[in-house]
């Protein structure tokens, strides 16, 4: 009987390892999109970066996963995002790699406050993935007020204090 209760053990053991497994492959396998900071609040004529990392299924379909297009949009035009390339002339770039985007605007404006998402389409039908929430860019102006001997300078943004030098 000391031997059967052994087995029984080890054949336990092997069935919980194997359960681990499987909910690891299933987490490696999952879609989806993740964008940080989800909020930014930026003063006018500065820069900014929002970055996007995403996943996907090597194999899906019986097919190879291959990432056929990544780009950031704010707008849709019917139900087509609209590509932030053909939108801002010189003061935007992308950087992507290893799964993960970048995108950068200078000179920021404050009509360049919008929702940014990120978007990545693969050759798997019907594969096509859309950050959520996105990333809300608040672009603001810096206000002065002369208040006696001083100059207080405020805006909608939560900015660092500095020394008085």
């Amino acid at each position: 009987m000391r031997g059967a209760a052994m087995s029984f053990t080890a054949a336990a053991c092997g069935f919980v390892v194997f359960l681990l497994s499987v909910s690891g492959v299933q987490g490696w396998y999952s879609w989806g999109v993740t964008c940080t900071p989800t909020a930014i609040c930026a003063l006018k004529g500065s820069t900014v970066e929002m970055s996007c990392t995403y996943r996907y299924p090597p194999r899906e379909n019986n097919r190879d996963t291959t990432v056929e297009e990544t780009f950031w949009f704010t707008k849709l035009k019917g139900n087509v995002p609209v590509d932030l390339r053909t939108e801002y002339s010189g003061r935007m770039r992308y950087s992507c790699q290893e799964k993960s985007c970048t995108l950068r605007i200078t000179d920021l404006r404050e009509s360049d406050s919008a929702v940014y998402k990120f978007r990545f389409t693969t050759n798997q039908p019907d594969r096509t993935y859309t950050s959520s929430p996105g990333v809300t860019l608040s672009v603001t102006d810096l206000q002065v007020k002369k208040s006696g001997d001083w100059l207080d300078c405020f805006s909608s943004c939560h900015l660092p204090v500095l020394p008085v030098l």
